[in-house]
């Protein structure tokens, strides 16, 4: 009986590591340079809140904040939606993090307009 008890332990840590997303949380830097953000949890949802923005970059500003509530899929990726409150408008969003790069995507009008962006891990 103990023998099956450790297997099936083993067996169950196992499997949770498998359907886990990478962690999000961070400093991250835009690809095209010309922003930064910090991606914390902000009570049930997670933020990212712009850290610094490139002087003369239009409608973005640093502490702006896009609100979260994603959770992990079958593929280990994040999915749900985003409310960027500065803007009023909500987002599906995804994100795919590997080592230290993330892509995320947003679309609006039920998908029929998407744009993706590529991120850099910040140590």
């Amino acid at each position: 009986m103990r023998g099956f008890l450790t297997i099936a332990m083993i067996a169950a840590i196992g499997l949770a590591g498998v359907a886990q997303a990478a962690d999000i949380n961070g400093n991250w830097a835009r690809s095209d340079g010309r922003a930064r953000v910090k991606i914390a949890e902000c009570g049930a949802n997670i933020c990212a809140t712009n850290t610094w923005i490139k002087p003369g970059t239009p409608s973005e500003k640093a502490g702006d904040v896009l609100v979260m509530k994603v959770k992990a899929d079958a593929d280990g990726n994040y999915a749900g939606s985003a409310f960027d409150p500065q803007r009023d408008m909500s987002y599906k969003i995804t994100l795919t993090v590997k080592d230290s790069s993330m892509t995320s995507k947003g679309c609006v009008l039920g998908g029929l307009l998407c744009k993706g962006v590529d991120w850099t891990r910040l140590n």
